[in-house]
């Protein structure tokens, strides 16, 4: 028979945004510097001077190019970053298997450090290293700060890099696709892209979506200033 709930207790449901798959961080990183890098680009090359189709073809090269380059990056970059944690856990695993009991002391100090009373923080230890998973999981996740099991798949990280990354840099070009061929226009498109990946990317973070917002928005027409005003001065010495 069960025994009875605690008056005031309630079973209360709740669930957290995945932190550890490693599609989250790619993905708003492509979409930002998709939007940054074409936007810039288009300023860039537009404030030099150049014609629509020059603009076109230099945004479509820099679209494809950076999001192969971004996914590829991602793709080495949380391979590595798995490789090495799973050296480390060897690591782990050969302490456990050839001095458990230096492994058990640290295991107690470790709870110890967090609040168990000795006596049962060593009854806890020994429990736990019952198991030698477990124990390895604990230690890992203690030690490293990362549960072995919870780790970033490398692919993901890649196809949601190089998805976004293209997104967010087709956005300034759409008005030279669209048959409009206005430098302004094309700018305005990619500021609204800032915008609204920036309010977007809120949704994740405690920031309010119009701080989020604006601040992508100002990196990137800092960018684009910049950019538009280098691409204006080689254009005019050219010439």
């Amino acid at each position: 028979m069960s025994s009875p709930a605690l008056p005031g207790a309630e079973a209360h449901e709740h669930s957290h945004a995945d932190v550890s798959g490693g599609w989250l961080r790619a993905a708003v990183f492509g979409a930002m510097d998709g939007l940054v890098t074409n936007t810039a680009l288009v300023a860039g090359v537009g404030g030099g001077g150049a014609g629509p189709r020059a603009i076109v073809l230099a945004g479509v090269a820099s679209l494809v190019a950076g999001a192969v380059s971004m996914a590829l990056g991602e793709y080495t970059s949380v391979k590595t970053q798995n490789e090495q944690l799973d050296l480390e856990v060897e690591k782990e695993r050969r302490e456990l298997e050839h001095n458990p009991a230096g492994e058990l002391a640290e295991l107690t100090a470790m709870l110890q450090a967090r609040g168990v009373d000795a006596r049962l923080a060593r009854k806890v230890a020994v429990q736990l290293s019952a198991d030698p998973e477990s124990a390895l999981r604990l230690h890992v996740l203690a030690e490293l700060g990362i549960n072995p099991e919870d780790r970033p798949s490398p692919r993901v990280a890649a196809v949601s890099s190089f998805l976004t990354f293209g997104t967010g840099a087709v956005l300034p070009l759409l008005p030279y696709f669209l048959g409009v061929p206005v430098l302004w226009v094309a700018l305005l498109c990619g500021g609204a892209g800032l915008l609204l990946a920036g309010a977007l990317s809120s949704r994740f973070t405690p920031r309010s979506w119009w701080y989020a917002g604006l601040r992508q928005l100002l990196f990137g027409a800092a960018a684009a200033g910049v950019t538009y005003l280098i691409g204006s001065a080689i254009g005019v010495s050219i010439t």
